[in-house]
């Protein structure tokens, strides 16, 4: 059995992406997903499943469609991959609220720093194996004007989550 994080994107934002986190646990349930929790409202599952990442994101894909009745975009990733995506974090001196991770489902393009747009100067953009870290700077994420035209297909969490999403992860395996 492997632990896996299951990252959704764009669930409980402004406007008809609601999902409770009691419907997303008997989601899993339904699959045969085992040891299913989630951590905080923003689409973090966890699980254990003996079948590999893609057939496993297909399958919540359909089941989240099929609830929400449009397309919820999932990344996953095994417990140890979240590990690396903790030690991987290129900006461990900044604040962790203020970093975030891209997760995508693909590696992120060769020209990824030179399609970003609108970057401060006090804002870092780095590519991981299948992530992007941001390190925002003073203004923060909020008031940030950083466009990454291929972390839009992602979904994005701070590395305080990050590292208790792994932290989780690991006490699943």
């Amino acid at each position: 059995m492997t632990a896996y994080v299951a990252l959704l994107r764009g669930v409980n934002l402004l406007g008809g992406s609601t999902l409770k986190m009691t419907d997303l646990k008997a989601i899993a349930g339904e699959l045969g997903l085992r040891s299913v929790q989630t951590y905080i409202a923003s689409g973090n599952l966890l699980f254990t499943s003996g079948k590999p990442e893609e057939p496993l994101r297909a399958m919540l894909e359909a089941q989240l469609k099929a609830h929400m009745g449009r397309d919820v975009c999932v990344m996953l990733r095994t417990a140890d991959e979240m590990d690396a995506a903790v030690r991987s974090n290129p900006f461990p001196e900044r604040r962790g609220n203020n970093v975030q991770a891209f997760f995508l489902n693909q590696p992120p393009p060769a020209d990824l720093l030179e399609t970003a747009r609108n970057q401060a100067d006090d804002e870092q953009v780095a590519p991981g194996v299948r992530e992007v870290y941001v390190a925002y700077g003073e203004k923060g994420i909020g008031r940030s004007r950083l466009r990454i035209p291929t972390a839009e297909a992602g979904t994005a969490r701070n590395m305080n989550t990050v590292a208790k999403l792994a932290a989780l992860a690991r006490e699943l395996k």
